[in-house]
């Protein structure tokens, strides 16, 4: 009999749409393949180091910036809750500190995750923008499959679920 592909899926929220479309369907292949789930928020200190040391914020604007993110990564994480828990999928919340790639590939590595799901990229943002680096090196850096949601359907296939 095969081992199944996927066992243990790591989802990465930054709050986007894209990434709210991410975990609807990593929720969805959770309950499907009855599969772990985790999600992850990186407040991105690495990024708001870069700003203060570049002089574009000052270190009291770098420490409320953080915050701020902290608390949109618990709302976001909760968020994400909330739809696996509609859906009678458990997954675990992992805020995190530091470079978004950095620790998203260290979540995976301590989950023993067999799939990262990331969103897919949104038409209104440049394609330079950080979260795209983040995810390009999430795709070379992962020692796990990566599965980005480009699927245009998903509330309605969340819905059906």
């Amino acid at each position: 009999m095969m081992k199944p592909l996927f066992t243990n899926i790591v989802v990465a929220i930054s709050g986007s749409d894209a990434s709210i479309h991410a975990a609807k369907y990593a929720i969805i292949m959770a309950k499907l393949y009855r599969c772990r789930l985790t999600a992850v928020y990186v407040v991105d200190t690495a990024t708001i180091r870069q700003l203060t040391l570049s002089k574009i914020f000052v270190q009291e604007e770098s420490a409320e910036y953080e915050r701020s993110l902290e608390a949109n990564g618990e709302r976001y994480l909760s968020f994400v809750e909330e739809l696996a828990r509609a859906k009678g999928v458990k997954v675990e919340r992992e805020l995190r500190r530091g470079a978004v790639y950095t620790e998203l590939l260290a979540v995976t590595d301590e989950k023993k995750a067999d799939l990262i799901v990331l969103g897919g990229w949104e038409k209104d943002r440049s394609a330079r923008d950080i979260i795209s680096h983040a995810h390009r090196e999430i795709m070379v850096s992962a020692r796990c499959s990566v599965f980005v949601v480009k699927e245009p359907n998903i509330d309605q296939l969340y819905k059906q679920a």
